[in-house]
């Protein structure tokens, strides 16, 4: 039984993140801000729910007094402006949030897994990044920052890490069916006077299959990577887009 840990266990990805884990048998740790989320996922699943600012270098390290074989952070927020609008206020937080907080995870993760972690199968490290990490979008300056700061801490670690048999990778998803989806689709709907139906497939409009996607894919895809059969993808950045890139 692996010991499986899901920042932003709360809601949307790594919310079905965490179930699939939890449906495998393992022993699945969620962690966030909000307690109430985080206990909504943890229902009628076996799973631990701790409040964790993944911000704060300490309320990180807490939760890593016992090491954990896969560790998946999945904490992140999108401010949406353009350039000349966003404020530096926005700027330090989604930086603060999507890539600060994604390296205290690993770094707390591998400090850990050095200190009698189960790595009989290896160690798993997996991102949440986007296809935001891969290219750049009108209004998501800060957003896309962070994401490619995330792919470019990603592959160093797998290169540190490679000889320990440890894994780190990057899950890069497009538009999936969650709230942030949804407040995109209002913000196009509110920006072009079209109703939310037209505005979402004007949102799924760069996904070749023309959809979101749905959580349960990208969940799909961190097991795959924490697999023993994914032993060898190490500083890979795997695209769940629908061929949008």
């Amino acid at each position: 039984m692996r010991r499986v840990l899901v920042t932003g266990g709360g809601s949307g990805i790594g919310r079905a993140i965490a179930r699939a884990f939890a449906a495998e048998g393992d022993a699945v740790t969620i962690c966030g801000r909000r307690l109430d989320a985080l206990e909504e996922t943890a229902e009628g699943h076996a799973m631990t729910a701790l409040q964790a600012d993944m911000t704060d270098e300490a309320s990180v390290d807490a939760l890593f007094e016992q090491p954990f074989d896969v560790v998946v952070a999945n904490a992140g927020i999108a401010r949406t402006a353009k350039l000349v609008d966003l404020s530096l206020s926005d700027w330090n937080e989604t930086l603060a949030v999507s890539l600060t907080g994604v390296f205290l995870t690993f770094r707390g993760a591998l400090r850990s897994m050095g200190q009698g972690g189960n790595m009989s199968q290896g160690g798993r490290l997996i991102a949440i990044a986007s296809t935001a990490s891969l290219q750049g979008g009108a209004t998501l300056s800060a957003y896309a920052a962070a994401k490619h700061g995330v792919l470019g801490l990603v592959r160093s670690t797998a290169k540190e890490v490679a000889k320990a048999g440890i894994t780190c990778n990057a899950i890069c998803p497009g538009f999936v069916d969650t709230d942030l989806a949804a407040g995109a689709a209002q913000g196009v709907a509110k920006k072009f006077g079209v109703d939310e139906p037209k505005a979402m497939d004007m949102v799924v409009a760069a996904n070749p299959m023309r959809r979101l996607i749905a959580p349960e894919e990208v969940a799909a895809t961190a097991l795959f990577l924490a697999s023993a059969g994914a032993a060898s993808i190490n500083g890979h950045a795997l695209s769940v887009s629908g061929g949008e890139i």
